[in-house]
C-alpha cells in the first residue's frame, strides 16, 4: 500500500529556525501567518510544540473557529486563554500604540502557560518581513518578552507564507487579512466590547450580502464607517446599509449612523487617526 504523499519541504531556513528551539508555544491568533506557523512547527515537532490562542471580545468568532478546526484536523496541543487586555485601563483607553499593552499582556500570559514545562520555553509570534516596515508598537513587547519570530529570522515574507500554504493545500492559504477587532476603533475611541461585537455583526453581515471579502466598519466617535477596495461601494445599497445599521445599533446605540467611507480601504487607518 503506497505511504502518504510527500510534503513540500520547509525553507531551509525556517526549518533551521525551528529545529533550533527543542520546546516552544505558538501564539496563534487565527490568521495565515499564525495558523501556518503553528502548522508547520507543529509537524515538525508535535511532542515540543504548544499552540496558544487568545479568546477575547476582541478577536473574531471566526478566527477562534479556524484555530479550533486547525487544532482539530492536525492534532494540536491548544490552550484557549483569556489574556486579560480587558481589565487593562492602558488598553481600554485606545492609545495609538494599544498593541503594546494587548500584546504584554498575550505574551506574559503565554509566560504563565508554559512555566510548568520542565525547559526553556521559546514564545514564537507570525510576525513576517514584512510586518517591520509597518507600525506595530506589539513588537516592543515582544522585544522586551523575549518572543522569537521565525518569518523574520529566516527572510519570510507575506507572499512566501501564502505561497507555502499554498503548496500544502491548506485551506487558509488565501484568507485575506483580519487585524483584531479592536483595530476597528480610531485613536482614542475607548474599547468596549459592545463595540466590538457591533463591528464584527455588521462586518459579517455586509460580507455575507456582497461577498466582499476586504472591507471594514471602523467607528469614528459615533459615527460608523464602511471602508472597501475602490470600485466596490456601488454593492453597498442603501437598503442594506439602513439593515447593518438597525443591526449594530441594537448591540451599541451609540451608533448615529453607518455610511460608506468615500476614501478607499486602507490598512491600519484608525491606529492613526483620519488620514
Amino acid at each position: 500500500m503506497p505511504g502518504p504523499a510527500p510534503q513540500p519541504a520547509l525553507p531551509e531556513r525556517l526549518s533551521a529556525v525551528l529545529a533550533g528551539l527543542p520546546l516552544r508555544a505558538v501564539a496563534c491568533s487565527g490568521g495565515i501567518d499564525s495558523l501556518l506557523l503553528a502548522t508547520l512547527a507543529h509537524r515538525q515537532a508535535p511532542k515540543a510544540t504548544r499552540i496558544v490562542h487568545a479568546v477575547s471580545p476582541a478577536v473574531p468568532a471566526a478566527a477562534t473557529a479556524r484555530v479550533r478546526a486547525q487544532a482539530g484536523a492536525e492534532g494540536w496541543a491548544l490552550d484557549l486563554v483569556d489574556a486579560g487586555e480587558f481589565s487593562d485601563p492602558d488598553y481600554l483607553a485606545n492609545p495609538v500604540d494599544r498593541c503594546f499593552f494587548c500584546k504584554q499582556r498575550l505574551y506574559s500570559t503565554l509566560r504563565q502557560v508554559t512555566a510548568a514545562v520542565d525547559g526553556p520555553v521559546a514564545i514564537l509570534s507570525g510576525t513576517n518581513a514584512d510586518d517591520l516596515g509597518e507600525y506595530r508598537p506589539g513588537l516592543r513587547a515582544a522585544e522586551a518578552l523575549g518572543v522569537r519570530h521565525p518569518y523574520v529570522e529566516a527572510g519570510i515574507d507575506k507572499a512566501r507564507i501564502r505561497g507555502m500554504a499554498r503548496a500544502l493545500g491548506l485551506s487558509f492559504a488565501d484568507l485575506p487579512a483580519s487585524p483584531c477587532l479592536a483595530s476597528r476603533l480610531y485613536t482614542g475611541l475607548a474599547v468596549t466590547p459592545e463595540r466590538l461585537r457591533a463591528v464584527e455583526r455588521a462586518e459579517d453581515r455586509l460580507r455575507a450580502e456582497t461577498g466582499l471579502s476586504v472591507l471594514r466598519c471602523r467607528r469614528r466617535g459615533d459615527l460608523m464607517l464602511i471602508e472597501v477596495e475602490a470600485g466596490e461601494g456601488a454593492r453597498i445599497g442603501p437598503g442594506l446599509i439602513a439593515c447593518v445599521a438597525a443591526e449594530a445599533r441594537a448591540i451599541d446605540p451609540g451608533i448615529r449612523e453607518l455610511r460608506l467611507d468615500p476614501r478607499p480601504y486602507a490598512p491600519g487607518r484608525a491606529f492613526r487617526g483620519a488620514r
